[in-house]
């Protein structure tokens, strides 16, 4: 049978979403073009070579429409011949990127793939692609009588269903920026990040290197001292149970960025002269309940396991994407997964969250650290709204 692994894959910086932040001047189809041409100038892979570009964006409106993925990769430089597709499917985007290009390399479709991934937030704000309708529909409405509601309720939700507190949510998202700026003293992002130049607020291009909200001095009790996000009469009516524990410096943050990473098949790879990192050895997605939302990460894990033969013991690393505070501990909770093992070098709380670019940033961050760590398997899962979730696993090649 053919197996689908990863030749390379590489980030881009993490500004942060916002009018001033380091990457808002650069357009998005550029930004996401920068991971592409990096990638493949890693690789050395003859461009027409490349079967197809799939890849993620959630803000699929204004300059992030069209098929965002066919421009990034014409401005990447790819052949005209190169095709490519974009989907959604949500925050897990890019990461159903990687599982959509890994099946067509094992179906016999494709010999070279790119997944990839990107959100530019500071320019298409989040929900703007809705545009101020109703997405949903009035029989989704009749099958949920009583309302869906914000992520940011269903992260409150799953805290009061788990009994999390606000001091393990802070604890927890210090942690998460100690780690990150830990790995970037150390060089831990070196190998995967493609710096870049982007026009600062005079217009004169800038340097950006690294992920700019990342904040070293982060402790618990700053973070105590924030207020709570999302708290507001009529929900407080809905849910008089709630807590109120989560807050901006408990969630992960808005930000611009995009990821890229080669597949082929072991075959193609030797042909070609390339070395694999990792095999993508099973992956899943799953729907949950859409209310909570945020919990789909844990049936996925499961699913993924069951599918590959292996148990929570046998994974060396995981990424899981830290939406939420709540949503990680939750994982963990059920899952039963060694904290010490989980976000490395950090997670999206403090390296960031850019929605359609997150799946293929944390797949080429769990590529680092099994590198780093000398693991084996690494699994990696992403809560998606509208009760989704991917979960991915991966063998070190050289192990």
């Amino acid at each position: 049978m053919t197996d689908a692994v990863i030749v390379d894959a590489v980030r881009t910086p993490i500004g942060k979403g916002k009018p001033n932040g380091t990457l808002a001047g650069v357009h998005p189809v550029d930004l996401h073009a920068h991971a592409l041409r990096s990638l493949v100038e890693r690789t050395g892979v003859d461009p027409a070579r490349i079967d197809d570009v799939i890849s993620g964006a959630v803000g699929q409106i204004g300059e992030q429409s069209m098929n965002t993925a066919r421009w990034a990769a014409l401005a990447a430089g790819l052949p005209e011949s190169v095709p490519a597709v974009t989907v959604d499917r949500q925050c897990g985007s890019s990461q159903q990127a990687v599982h959509f290009a890994a099946q067509g390399v094992i179906a016999g479709a494709y010999d070279v793939v790119i997944a990839s991934g990107v959100e530019s937030m500071s320019r298409v704000p989040m929900g703007s692609q809705v545009a101020g309708r109703d997405p949903f529909g009035p029989q989704v409405a009749a099958r949920y009588p009583d309302g869906l509601v914000p992520q940011g309720i269903s992260a409150e939700l799953i805290a009061a269903k788990w009994g999390f507190g606000r001091a393990q949510l802070d604890e927890f998202s210090a942690e998460s920026h100690q780690r990150a700026a830990k790995a970037w003293a150390d060089g831990k992002f070196a190998g995967e990040v493609a710096p870049l130049k982007a026009p600062g607020p005079d217009g004169v291009l800038v340097d950006v290197t690294t992920d700019e909200t990342v904040r070293p001095g982060t402790t618990p009790e700053i973070l105590a001292g924030l207020e709570p996000a999302f708290r507001a009469e009529g929900w407080e009516q809905r849910f008089p149970g709630l807590g109120w524990h989560v807050t901006a410096g408990n969630s992960s943050p808005i930000n611009d960025g995009a990821a890229a990473l080669m597949i082929t098949s072991s075959e193609t790879a030797k042909a070609l002269g390339l070395r694999p990192r990792a095999r993508i050895h099973s992956f899943a997605v799953v729907g949950d309940d859409p209310l909570y939302m945020l919990t789909g990460v844990i049936p996925a894990t499961r699913k993924v396991l069951d599918r590959a033969g292996l148990s929570v013991g046998d994974i060396d690393a995981f990424e899981v994407n830290e939406a939420f505070a709540s949503v990680v501990l939750a994982w963990q909770a059920e899952i039963g997964a060694d904290l010490a093992k989980v976000n490395v070098n950090g997670g999206a709380i403090a390296l960031g969250h850019p929605l359609g670019g997150s799946g293929a940033r944390l797949a080429t961050t769990l590529l680092s650290v099994l590198e780093q760590t000398g693991g084996r398997y690494g699994l990696q899962t992403m809560c998606e709204a509208g009760g989704l979730a991917n979960a991915t696993i991966v063998e070190r090649l050289d192990y």
